[in-house]
């Protein structure tokens, strides 16, 4: 009966496991269903072609990659060094009562619904873009600063687990040679946690490409290449969005096949995040 009882609890968390990778699956199979065939159609010459107008048969997702690049792009070189430095203030600077506080925050950062920081963004940021830098204010920096601030959890959380996570004898053995703190920190446990650090922030990278609701709140939307940081762009995700409500026939394919190519980036970089921390 007990040999039973666990070859039926196995049998059970297989088959949980296996509906998880069949969802997966079934996803996967019904973008490339649906999305190939205008891919197909139009040619991958028309389909990463310059212009994007669905009613004259256009169908070119370049403008809108441009603006997920430039958007996820903004977006690491304001937040990354935000969250690097942040993991190393909770884990070699901060003490034990700052930590308790500092940790739910951050936590707290990640619960917060998207369409609240596009909100808050439409209300805070495009306003201030649009007095002091000019522009419209909904723009590429704009879209940066949001993302930014979205993307902070997750490398703070992730590099601070893999600084955390170093042989305690690494800093020992560096300040029994003489170093400092900080030099420490910069010629032993930044290097040795590496890969960890590495891995947060493409983890980061891929949850500002997939994001939808708050870029779009902010990010003006306008199916063009940019030519400076206060232009208004649109993002894959954001595109989508805006345009499966009323999207029919050939116009819908476009945007599965749009999918295709954010499905293809994301796993691409889960991938490449998945071998660094395997390597480590």
């Amino acid at each position: 009966m007990k040999k039973f009882k666990e070859n039926l609890s196995g049998r059970v968390f297989f088959a949980l496991a296996l509906s998880s990778i069949s969802a997966l699956a079934l996803i996967t199979i019904f973008i490339i269903v649906n999305g190939v065939p205008i891919i197909a159609e139009v040619g991958l010459k028309n389909f990463f072609g310059m212009t994007w107008a669905p009613s004259r048969g256009l169908y070119g997702i370049t403008p809108m990659i441009i603006g997920t690049v430039a958007v996820t792009l903004g977006a690491v070189i304001l937040g990354v060094p935000i969250g690097i430095c942040c993991s190393i203030f909770l884990s070699e600077f901060a003490p034990a009562s700052l930590r308790n506080l500092f940790r739910p925050a951050i936590q707290l950062l990640a619960g917060i619904p998207s369409v609240v920081y596009g909100f808050w963004g439409l209300l805070v940021i495009v306003p201030f873009v649009r007095d002091y830098l000019g522009g419209p204010g909904l723009s590429i920096l704009s879209a940066s600063v949001i993302l930014a601030i979205m993307v902070l959890p997750t490398v703070i959380s992730i590099s601070e687990v893999s600084i955390l996570a170093l042989p305690r004898q690494y800093k020992e053995g560096a300040l029994a040679l003489g170093m400092t703190h900080w030099q420490t920190i910069r010629s032993v446990i930044l290097p040795s946690a590496k890969s960890g650090i590495v891995a947060s922030v493409i983890l980061g990278i891929g949850r500002a490409i997939g994001e939808t609701m708050a870029v779009i709140m902010v990010v003006g939307n306008a199916t063009a290449v940019p030519t400076s940081i206060l232009d208004a762009v649109r993002t894959l995700t954001a595109n989508i969005g805006i345009e499966m409500g009323y999207a029919s026939d050939s116009h819908q394919q476009a945007l599965f096949a749009t999918g295709i190519v954010l499905f293809i980036i994301i796993m691409a970089l889960n991938a490449t995040a998945q071998y660094i921390t395997r390597k480590r």
